[in-house]
């Protein structure tokens, strides 16, 4: 572009899934409607674990940062589309732009971080059982968590100062439903070169390094349960893993494909859905039912048993 069509912008176009008015009702309700089962979801979760000493465990402990962290990260993007909807405007300001930038990148790192810690947690349950109560300290437990937010808050001041330096045409149309850091980077009229170099830097070192360490640590889970003679032992071990896995699946096969593929900016936006609002919805479920536990915590509080629950799966030591 040249330097006469540069300006500076004061908002965004957000163009969301479609420009048809006929649908709008629909996606707005189904989107309100996944975005309050999130989070009611996962604030129960949060609630018992908290309201419940006997599950104040590092399994447990991680598993509702976890979901404090899916609430905050589904917040950051689902309420401003749910308002452009019912306002009928698709206007986001620039300063909200790079402010949803920032808290989208945040939680979307810490959701990376806690899927590894909580690997490395079975890791240690299931190949340590006798160590694990002495590894697994609240003190461990905390850094860890210390840690993630440490490293996801300067991941997502970086990008977003970085994307601060650039400069805009006349042209600021979103094809998204949220101030993507791709779609916002494609905009700028001036050179793009050093961010697109950090985005993919940091996609592989803050991405892959995760990815790496939760498969070495399921593959010493696999190699520990392949050793175990017990085939009641083995149902264990697989149970405390399944979920966490399909979780880890989940996310990262649809928050790698936004970045990583050169898929269409329609395909791009359904991918998101997934990864920003089905994954976090879906959690509480995954994590899951028939868990005894959280059942007699949640019967001790509303004082009735309850058949079905979207709380978190047993995770039992191995023997």
């Amino acid at each position: 572009m040249e330097p006469d069509n540069e300006t500076q912008i004061t908002e965004f176009i957000l163009l969301g899934f479609s420009e048809e008015s006929g649908l709008q009702p629909l996606v707005f309700g189904l989107f309100l409607s996944m975005y309050l089962i999130t989070v009611c979801g996962n604030v129960l979760l949060i609630l018992l674990v908290a309201s419940d000493s006997q599950l104040h465990t590092p399994m447990y402990f991680f598993l509702a940062n976890l979901s404090f962290v899916d609430i905050c990260f589904t917040s950051t993007t689902i309420p401003k589309m749910l308002w452009n909807i019912q306002t009928q405007s698709k206007v986001i300001t620039y300063a909200g732009c790079i402010t949803q930038i920032y808290f989208f990148l945040l939680f979307a790192g810490l959701d990376d971080f806690l899927l590894t810690v909580m690997a490395y947690d079975r890791f240690v349950a299931i190949c340590h059982p006798l160590h694990y109560t002495v590894i697994m300290n609240p003190q461990l437990c905390g850094l860890l968590v210390l840690v993630s937010w440490i490293i996801s808050a300067l991941h997502s001041l970086i990008e977003s100062l970085m994307v601060l330096r650039l400069s805009f045409c006349t042209e600021v149309e979103i094809p998204h439903f949220f101030c993507e850091i791709n779609q916002v980077v494609q905009l700028a009229c001036s050179n793009t070169f050093f961010n697109d170099m950090v985005m993919y830097f940091v996609a592989v070192l803050l991405a892959g390094g995760p990815l790496a360490g939760i498969l070495y640590s399921y593959s010493k889970i696999v190699s520990s349960i392949h050793g175990n003679s017990s085939a009641q032992g083995k149902y264990k071990a697989f149970s405390t893993c399944a979920s966490h896995l399909l979780v880890v699946s989940l996310f990262y096969c649809t928050s790698l494909g936004v970045y990583l593929s050169s898929a269409s900016s329609h395909a791009s936006a359904v991918a998101s859905v997934m990864y920003t609002v089905v994954t976090p919805m879906l959690n509480p479920f995954i994590y899951s039912l028939r868990n005894r536990d959280i059942k007699r915590s949640l019967k001790r509080i509303i004082g009735v048993p309850m058949m079905y629950v979207p709380v978190v799966l047993e995770l039992k030591k191995c023997p």
